[in-house]
């Protein structure tokens, strides 16, 4: 059965390469995604699919349900980034954003795991849940399709999101597995808006001046990792923008900045945030300003399942062979680190995380050396559509044996 999965997908290239370029010549942002989800729609409904809408931009389609079973849950996120492209490619994207993530690369994938999936559907031991997401970037899609229902009616046993790799030095198509735990941080948005009073800068002492109240809220906050935090206690807290003012010779009223935090526990997230929320509100005060913390879009800590992450090992080794899979742990082995670094970027599947058993994969998808040199989020990244079969007969190869081995 593996053979005939990753051969069929093989044989399905040209019509994936042809998804994945309408995809990439189209891409859309955030929940705004109405030509996309309409070729997703339209693509499912040809297969012989009943693609549903869930919350504001998600599909949801169905495989298998002929036998009684659990339901397993295969996510491709479908959003692009507001990017202008700058890659080489002849089918660049002209409309100012971008799939520069590889997310066209996960909706063509998934499009042809439904694909094998119909053509298997009477060996479906239970039912493949395929959750097209949008929203990733932003950190909102998946907890708004967690709130539409997308883990019910149905209920999910379990899931697994595939995520292509550019720049990363393996063979195409090589898969490395999550170990069981934390692979991506908590990720959190934050702005810190500051009141002061402004007045002509000859004259300081008639105002309040916020960006002075700025300079030393940037300063306290690093006391938070420098002696709040345990040595264990990995985190990042980054000012990434200050804004305030329009004159050289003026103090401005008020003064913002934003930024991001990225945690790996949910307690020392917290804690990072109310301290936060402490020091810029007493800093300010010291300074006879006011200043107030606003955290906006974020997501949680993705964890993965270690029994999960043991069976998808062995699923796709089975179906690529012994060299072309590696668990996170091993890759640290084999390079002499000793330990399996984990990801520093944020993954919203993390939502999903929290609710069921889940795991995460990376998919090799360009190797430097044979000209993909530009990282995720990059005007120039590229990915290597050679990809493409293996990471689609994955997901469909794996559903099907979770299933089969958790009647």
């Amino acid at each position: 059965m593996e053979n005939n999965f990753l051969q069929e997908a093989i044989q399905d290239k040209e019509k994936m390469i042809a998804d994945r370029h309408y995809l990439h010549t189209h891409p859309e942002t955030g929940f705004d995604l109405t030509d996309t989800r309409a070729y997703v729609t339209k693509q499912l409904t040809e297969m012989g699919y009943d693609p549903v809408p869930c919350g504001r931009s998600g599909i949801v389609a169905l495989a298998g349900g002929k036998k009684p079973g659990k339901v397993f849950l295969l996510r491709g996120d479908m959003d692009a980034l507001p990017i202008r492209e700058e890659a080489d490619v002849d089918f660049a994207s002209c409309n100012g954003k971008m799939h520069a993530c590889g997310h066209d690369m996960h909706t063509t994938m998934l499009l042809e795991a439904a694909r094998i999936l119909k053509s298997h559907e009477e060996e479906i031991e239970g039912t493949v849940k395929l959750m097209f997401q949008p929203a990733e970037e932003i950190f909102e899609g998946s907890h708004d399709m967690i709130e539409a229902g997308v883990l019910k009616n149905p209920d999910v046993d379990a899931g697994l999101m595939i995520h292509v790799m550019a720049g990363m030095p393996f063979p195409v198509g090589t898969a490395v597995v999550s170990d069981g735990g934390v692979s991506a941080p908590a990720a959190d948005y934050f702005t810190i808006n500051i009141q002061g009073k402004g007045c002509h800068g000859s004259m300081p002492n008639n105002g309040i001046d916020p960006i002075n109240v700025a300079a030393h809220i940037v300063i306290a906050l690093q006391e938070i990792h420098a002696r709040e935090l345990a040595l264990v206690d990995d985190a990042v807290l980054t000012i990434g923008s200050i804004h305030a003012g329009n004159a050289g010779n003026a103090i401005p009223d008020t003064a913002t900045l934003c930024g991001t935090i990225r945690t790996y526990d949910e307690e020392v997230r917290s804690a990072v945030k109310t301290r936060m929320s402490e020091i810029s509100s007493h800093v300010a005060a010291a300074f006879r300003a006011e200043a107030n913390v606003e955290f906006g879009s974020g997501c949680p800590t993705l964890k993965n399942d270690p029994e999960l992450s043991a069976c998808t090992l062995k699923y796709i080794r089975e179906l690529t062979g012994p060299h072309a899979a590696f668990s996170s742990g091993e890759l640290a082995a084999m390079s002499g680190a000793g330990k399996a670094s984990k990801s520093a970027g944020s993954e919203d599947f993390a939502y999903v995380s929290q609710k069921i058993p889940t795991i995460m994969l990376a998919l090799a998808a360009g190797h430097p050396e044979k000209g993909y040199l530009y990282p995720q989020h990059h005007p120039k990244v590229k990915f290597d559509e050679d990809a493409l079969p293996t990471g689609a007969a994955i997901y469909a190869y794996a559903a099907i044996r979770w299933l089969e081995e958790h009647k």
